[in-house]
């Protein structure tokens, strides 16, 4: 079985990126296609077989990948992937868009569909992240949002099979790609975190410091609290930040691993009060022997178990964390019992995963059970007339499957 695997761009290492590491390592002999690559970021990756697209060559084009969708859904279209038997998309944005044989299985394990054009088009409209070009993008985006929304439905339609890092993102799958999606949770590296034998009285905060994380709530609650707060990361909005928080809320900055990792097991609880897809840092968390207060909903549901990991609040407002840090009571948590908890993630429980799945879907492949998405279902034969049944059931689910997909 000759595998391949495809990720939208190597520039960052960021979440994603810490999967498509995984993944060459649960196959190691697989080239790695992407649009673009910066070595020196990825020094695990410097024994890989990584193949870019000609956007390599292009200026700006590895440090603002953001400006270039429009060339990337040409670069994923000319990879030539006919000597593969499996390609893997590892995709967020384009890399599903390759074009593969018939005779090739199609694996996708999908972060989300792409936020700019679908769950998140409008607050990226409002809020575009390209400074003095924003006026510019705020009326171009519209325009060409609409081409690249009708090419990603389109490139959906190239996979074979969907797998989504949670149930939430699966969901997401279904309602923008009318596709079912099997679920993979992603990998988490836990072997650096232990269990600290001190705790000691703060909270903390890891991740960018962006928007959608919604940091600023979580400084307005502990402003009124009085508690001490540690925040690890940068981006954007730290200046903002800085200026909001009273002198029990610290700004860590950039730490080393080590840092981290103690930094982790003495918090007393970790706070998280945005909607991800899936969410690393509250298990990473939990690996170091730390429970969560996190907002209810999205990846957390599924990674959060209340009352034996942590505890939930419902709405993403300072009032809801008040409420949930007052009530929390960190001697209810074993320390033992969230480690165990975390390492269910572990990375080895993805490699093994996947690459499980992936040679049951191969052999599944291999006997012509083929991932076809007719709408022809035994429901709509029962809403039949008498008269419309086996002998023209084929001609009728052709027709209908071109009349919905194109």
């Amino acid at each position: 079985m000759r595998v391949a695997l495809v990720h939208d761009w190597l520039t960052n290492f960021a979440g994603a990126e810490r999967v498509i590491v995984a993944m060459h390592e649960a196959f190691p002999e697989a080239p790695i296609y992407t649009s673009v690559f910066r070595p020196e970021v990825f020094p695990q990756l410097a024994e890989a077989d990584v193949r870019t697209s000609f956007l390599q060559k292009v200026p700006l084009a590895k440090s603002k990948h953001q400006a270039f969708p429009l060339l990337r859904t040409v670069a994923f279209e000319l990879f030539d992937l006919s000597d593969f038997d499996v390609v893997i998309s590892s995709c967020h944005a384009e890399a599903k868009g390759v074009i593969t044989r018939p005779e090739t299985l199609h694996i996708c394990y999908c972060y989300t569909p792409i936020r700019y054009y679908w769950s998140g088009y409008h607050h990226y409209l409002q809020n575009p992240v390209f400074g003095p070009f924003n006026a510019l993008v705020k009326r171009v985006m519209p325009l060409m949002t609409n081409y690249l929304r009708l090419w990603d439905r389109c490139a959906a339609e190239r996979v074979d099979v969907f797998v989504g890092i949670s149930q939430h993102v699966a969901q997401r799958i279904k309602k923008y790609y009318r596709r079912e999606a099997k679920v993979i949770y992603p990998p988490v590296d836990t072997d650096w975190l232990r269990i600290s034998e001190r705790v000691d009285d703060y909270f903390l905060m890891v991740g960018r410091l962006i928007p959608y994380k919604k940091v600023d709530i979580v400084i307005d609650a502990f402003n009124q609290l009085g508690l001490p707060l540690k925040i690890v990361g940068t981006g954007s909005e730290l200046e903002r930040l800085r200026s909001m928080a009273r002198k029990n809320i610290d700004f860590l900055g950039r730490v080393s691993d080590k840092e981290l990792g103690e930094i982790y097991s003495r918090c007393l609880a970790f706070i998280f009060p945005q909607e991800e897809d899936f969410g690393i840092t509250p298990l990473e968390a939990m690996a170091a022997g730390r429970p969560v207060i996190a907002y209810r909903g999205g990846g957390a549901l599924e990674t959060v178990l209340e009352g034996e990991t942590g505890i939930f609040f419902d709405q993403q407002d300072s009032r809801s964390i008040i409420e949930a840090v007052r009530s929390f009571d960190a001697a209810a948590f074993n320390p033992e019992v969230l480690r165990e908890h975390a390492k269910a993630f572990d990375v080895s429980v993805f490699k093994k995963k996947l690459k499980d799945f992936v040679e049951l879907e191969w052999q599944k492949f291999l006997q012509g059970e083929l991932y076809t998405r007719e709408p022809f279902t035994n429901h709509n034969a029962d809403l039949m007339p008498t008269t419309f049944r086996q002998n023209e059931a084929d001609e009728w689910v052709q027709g209908s499957y071109r009349q919905r997909w194109g």
